[in-house]
C-alpha cells in the first residue's frame, strides 16, 4: 500500500504524532508531562539522543531532533533517513496514520515525509501471508498552512512512481518478459495521458535494429521497442529531451554465460527501462510543461543454438558494424539502436540510464551512479547538483578521445568491449558513437538493486533514477 501525504491544519490529542525540530528548546513543554520533558532534555544533553518514542497507549508520539549541524542537501537526506526510522516503528506499532508537526523548515518536513513513505515500501505479491506482513500505514498528515498543495501532490506522485519502478525491477522474469513490460508501460500511459507506441519484432526487423535483434536471438520470446511521449501545450523546451532505458528483462550473459552468483539478481537488468518509464509517468501525472520522450528497447539475453556468439559481426540500426567479443556486453547493443533511433526527434538532449557495467559498480560501489557526457557539460553539472539534492549522486568519469581507440575493431567499425581497463568509460564511448546530439550516459549498475536495505532504499529494486529525473524536469519548469 502506498501511503498518501495530506495537508492538515490541526492535530487532535489522540493522533499518532511526529514532532520534528532542531533542539529540545524548540519543543512545546505543554505537550509533555514534566517527567517526559525533563527526560528528553537530559538525554539529549548527556547522551546526544535525538530520537524518542513516547507510547501514550491510545497513541504514539515520536520526538525527532535534527540538530543544527546539517544544512542544505545533507539535512534533507538526514530527514529522509529519520523518516525511514519512523516507518519501521510505524510497522512495529501497527499504525495506519501518522501526523507531522514540524519546526519551521518546510523542505525538511517534506523530505521527512518522503522518507517515511519510501521506507514503507514492501514487495509482497508472492508471499502467502502478504496481508499479515503488509504495513498498515495509509496516511501521513502534514500540519501547517505553509505547505503548498502542489508540492504535496508532486511528492505523492513521485512516491507512487518510485513504488511502481521498484515493483517492476523486483518482478521475476516469469511474470515480466519484454512484452509484459511493454504492456505495463502502455497501461501506465493510459493512466497518465501519455502517448505510447510499442514496436513488434516485425517492426524492429524492418527498422534494422541489429543490436536488439542479435541479443534476442537466444530467446523464445520476442523483443519490444516502446516509445512513450509527453508533449504538453506550451512546453518550456523547443526540442524534446529523450530518455533511453536499458530493458534487459533477464541477463544470463548469453554464450559468455555468467556464474551462479552473477546471474542471481539479473532480473534487475531492466532497471534503466523501469526508471525512465516511471519518471515519464511522474512527469505526465504532475502535468509538467516539458516535452519528453522515452525509448525502451527490451529483450532477454538467453543462450540456445541460435544465440549470437563471440566473433559475430552485427550491423546496427545506423549501419555501423560491430564485432561481438563478449555476449555479456549486451546492454550497449540494444541501447545503441535506441540512441540511433533518437536522432529522428532532433533532441535537445538525450539521457540514457542503464545497469550497464560491473566496472561502474566496482569503481564507486552502491553509493551512486557513474556519469559521462558528450557536448552536454552544463546539463551534466546541473544533473549532478540535483543528484546531490535528492541523494542520487553522480560520479563524473572522464570521456577523453583516447578511449575511443580501445573499441576500434580490426574486422568491423567497432567492437563491443574495450578490455578490462576503464570498462565503464569504453562502454559509454561505444554508446556515444551512435549519437549526434548532446548526450549524457548514466550507469546505475551499483545502486539500482540492493541485496540489503539501506535506509529508505529498501532491499531489491531501489527505483534509482526516478527521483533524479523528476526533480531535474521539475526545476526546468520553474
Amino acid at each position: 500500500m502506498i501511503p498518501i501525504i495530506k495537508k492538515s491544519t490541526k492535530i487532535t490529542d489522540c493522533e499518532n504524532l511526529c514532532l520534528l525540530t532542531t533542539h529540545p528548546d524548540q519543543l512545546d513543554p505543554e505537550y509533555f508531562s514534566l517527567a517526559e520533558f525533563d527526560y528528553i532534555q537530559k538525554q539529549h544533553k548527556k547522551n546526544k539522543q535525538d530520537f524518542f518514542v513516547l507510547n501514550r497507549f491510545s497513541h504514539v508520539s515520536f520526538v525527532i531532533l535534527t540538530g543544527t549541524e546539517k544544512t542544505g542537501a545533507a539535512l534533507l537526506e538526514h530527514c529522509r533517513r529519520l523518516g525511514d526510522q519512523v516507518a519501521s516503528l510505524v510497522r512495529e506499532h501497527k499504525l495506519s496514520k501518522i501526523s507531522l508537526q514540524h519546526g519551521g523548515d518546510i523542505a525538511a518536513a517534506l523530505a521527512f515525509a518522503e522518507g517515511i513513505a519510501l521506507g514503507n515500501y514492501q514487495f509482497l505479491p508472492y508471499k502467502s501471508n502478504a496481508a499479515e506482513k503488509a504495513s498498515p500505514l495509509k496516511e501521513i498528515k502534514l500540519r501547517g498552512k505553509e505547505f503548498a498543495e502542489e508540492d504535496i501532490d508532486q511528492v505523492n506522485i513521485l512516491i507512487e512512481s518510485v513504488y511502481r519502478c521498484r515493483d517492476l525491477v523486483n518482478e521475476p522474469l516469469n511474470a515480466l518478459n519484454a512484452e509484459k513490460l511493454a504492456m505495463t508501460f502502455e497501461k501506465m500511459g493510459k493512466e497518465a495521458g501519455l502517448k505510447v507506441e510499442v514496436f513488434s519484432k516485425l517492426k524492429i526487423e524492418s527498422l534494422k535494429m541489429g543490436g536488439l535483434l542479435a541479443v534476442n536471438k537466444g530467446s523464445l520470446e520476442p523483443p519490444t521497442f516502446t516509445i512513450m511521449e509527453w508533449k504538453p501545450k506550451k512546453a518550456v523546451n523547443d526540442k524534446p529531451i529523450v530518455l533511453v532505458g536499458k530493458g534487459v528483462v533477464f541477463d544470463t550473459g548469453g554464450m559468455n554465460i555468467k556464474t551462479y552468483e552473477g546471474m542471481m539478481t539479473m532480473k534487475h537488468d531492466m532497471a534503466g527501462a523501469a526508471a525512465v518509464g516511471c519518471a515519464l509517468y511522474a512527469i505526465a501525472k504532475a502535468g509538467l510543461p516539458v516535452h519528453v520522450i522515452a525509448l525502451i528497447p527490451a529483450t532477454e539475453n538467453r543462450l540456445d543454438g541460435n544465440a549470437f556468439v563471440p566473433g559475430d559481426v552485427i550491423r546496427m540500426h545506423d549501419g555501423t558494424t560491430v564485432e561481438v567479443l563478449n555476449t555479456d556486453a549486451e546492454g550497449r547493443m540494444i541501447l545503441a539502436d535506441a540512441l540511433s533511433y533518437a536522432k529522428k526527434y532532433e533532441p535537445g538532449l538525450v539521457i540514457d540510464l542503464a545497469t550497464l557495467t560491473g566496472s561502474a559498480a566496482v569503481a564507486i560501489g552502491k553509493q551512486g551512479m557513474v556519469g559521462m557526457q558528450q557536448n552536454a557539460d552544463a546539463e551534466l553539472r546541473e544533473l549532478c547538483a540535483i543528484g546531490d539534492q535528492v541523494h542520487e549522486r553522480i560520479a563524473v568519469f572522464p570521456f577523453w578521445d583516447e578511449y575511443e581507440e580501445m573499441i576500434k575493431s580490426e574486422v568491423a567499425d567497432l567492437k563491443n568491449i574495450g578490455g578490462r581497463e576503464a570498462g565503464a568509460i569504453t562502454a559509454g564511448k561505444f554508446l556515444a558513437h551512435f549519437t549526434d546530439y548532446p548526450f549524457i550516459h548514466l550507469d546505475i549498475a551499483g545502486p539500482a538493486f540492493l541485496e540489503k536495505k539501506d535506509s529508505y532504499r529498501t532491499s531489491g529494486g531501489t527505483g534509482t533514477g526516478v527521483r533524479l529525473l523528476f526533480e531535474y524536469f521539475r526545476q526546468m519548469c520553474r
